[in-house]
């Protein structure tokens, strides 16, 4: 890997594992449906002028179907269920569970009919995986929280569906253009639900409350996609993919350090099991890499290149 490369990876890492930090930061004064409406607003703002310069956005038209239903799998609602959870969850522990993407990638390309010819390392990244995931919810998280849990798992399903959706109906569409015009419709949906729900602020909001809506807009939203593009034109999709297995680190990382948030004996089994159960999982023969880019957020057009069928 170059330098560049090097830089761009730990540049993305932290720009996709801090998003859990901020959130919780934001949901302390604010409601999850006025977090999303900011982030995505503000991120569309700074994206679709560059989608437009690009050309991007007229191509996505012939395509509007698809892109609805790939904005409200991949935004909409996952963004709403994560920033809900995150006002009972640590903030470490939501970043881990999302970790499972792949896991649940694996069960809806057999549901749409593209289901994975296993390997022996596969199949026990779905059984270490699934240990994680169950050492996170039944031994590190208390059970009054399973109400969260469950909408983390809305959004883990969302995150893994939508790159399905983009590989089935719009596998050449510019990525760009594709999350910016996605954020932008984000932002359209949650303004009349903020309006009549009375989810916006009644007193100006903190400035840490502020600054972590702007980080999640600018930084973990509009600057990490771009990020991203040149990350896989550097070194390629495929070894891009690896990125999955240092968001989690630095999430977890993140919550201990500024939020004084506990890592549990458990969370630290978790964390071994669930990586390397999506390692594993995405794992094809005779490759030494993962072959699924998580989409984190407003997931990537790219992803196509990387997903495939086995």
């Amino acid at each position: 890997m170059t330098r560049r490369g090097l830089l761009l990876f730990l540049a993305l890492g932290v720009a996709w594992g801090i998003p859990y930090l901020f959130i919780k930061i934001a949901v302390a004064e604010l409601e999850p449906a006025m977090v999303v409406l900011a982030r995505s607003g503000l991120a569309a703002l700074l994206l679709l002028p560059i989608a437009l310069f690009r050309r991007e956005v007229g191509p996505l038209l012939r395509h509007w179907k698809p892109l609805l239903v790939y904005t409200l799998v991949e935004i909409v609602l996952p963004w709403y269920f994560l920033s809900s959870a995150e006002q009972r969850l640590p903030s470490s522990t939501a970043g881990l569970l999302l970790a499972a993407v792949p896991l649940a990638g694996v069960g809806i390309a057999v549901i749409l009919g593209r289901p994975a010819r296993f390997a022996w390392f596969n199949w026990l990244g779905i059984a270490a995986g699934m240990l994680g995931v169950a050492a996170l919810v039944g031994l590190d998280i208390a059970g009054s929280d399973l109400i969260a849990v469950a909408e983390l798992s809305v959004t883990v399903v969302g995150y893994a569906l939508g790159p399905a959706i983009l590989s089935r109906w719009m596998p050449d569409v510019p990525g760009v253009g594709l999350t910016a015009v996605s954020l932008a419709i984000t932002a359209i949906v949650y303004l009349p639900v903020v309006a009549l729900t009375g989810a916006f602020p009644s007193a100006w909001p903190s400035s840490s409350t502020i600054i972590a809506v702007v980080v999640l807009a600018v930084v973990c939203s509009a600057l990490a996609f771009v990020l991203m593009v040149a990350l896989i034109g550097e070194i390629g999709p495929v070894r891009a993919t690896a990125i999955t297995y240092l968001n989690p680190a630095v999430a977890i990382a993140a919550g201990a350090l500024v939020l004084g948030e506990a890592i549990t004996v458990w969370t630290i089994v978790g964390f071994v099991l669930v990586i390397g159960g999506s390692f594993l999982v995405t794992r094809r023969r005779g490759e030494a890499e993962p072959a699924v880019l998580p989409s984190p957020g407003a997931a990537a057009a790219v992803e196509e290149a990387t997903a495939g069928d086995p």
